[in-house]
């Protein structure tokens, strides 16, 4: 089965658990998706995939914009700011990544390589 294949078939399986097509198919993992990246749905990820690439993502993007709108301009050091960055991508990628986790289990979802 191809990637096309198996992401519909778990398109299919987490619309039939009525949760939010927001949930399970968020705006970052679809537009890897229209460019032709083959990322799994966030529910089917694995958890340090998803720990990782969630915490990464964010730390960037949360940082960036503290640094530009806040940090910088309140005289914070660069490391003290990075330090900031990775702890709360830390924090937010574990908790994203748990929470997949907990609606694969609820759904009683299978494994990517299982599809």
């Amino acid at each position: 089965m191809n990637f096309e294949q198996k992401l519909a078939k778990a398109l299919e399986l987490l619309k039939a658990t009525g949760m939010s097509r927001g949930n399970y198919e968020p705006p970052l993992v679809s537009l890897l998706w229209r460019m032709g990246i083959p990322v799994p749905p966030p529910h089917f990820a694995s958890f340090v995939g998803s720990a990782l690439f969630l915490g990464v993502t964010f730390a960037a993007v949360w940082g960036a914009v503290m640094w530009f709108f806040a940090w910088s301009k309140a005289g914070m050091d660069m490391h003290a700011a990075m330090l900031a960055s990775t702890a709360s991508g830390l924090l937010f990628g574990i908790t994203m990544a748990s929470f997949y986790a907990y609606g694969r289990r609820k759904y009683k979802l299978p494994k990517w390589k299982d599809l």
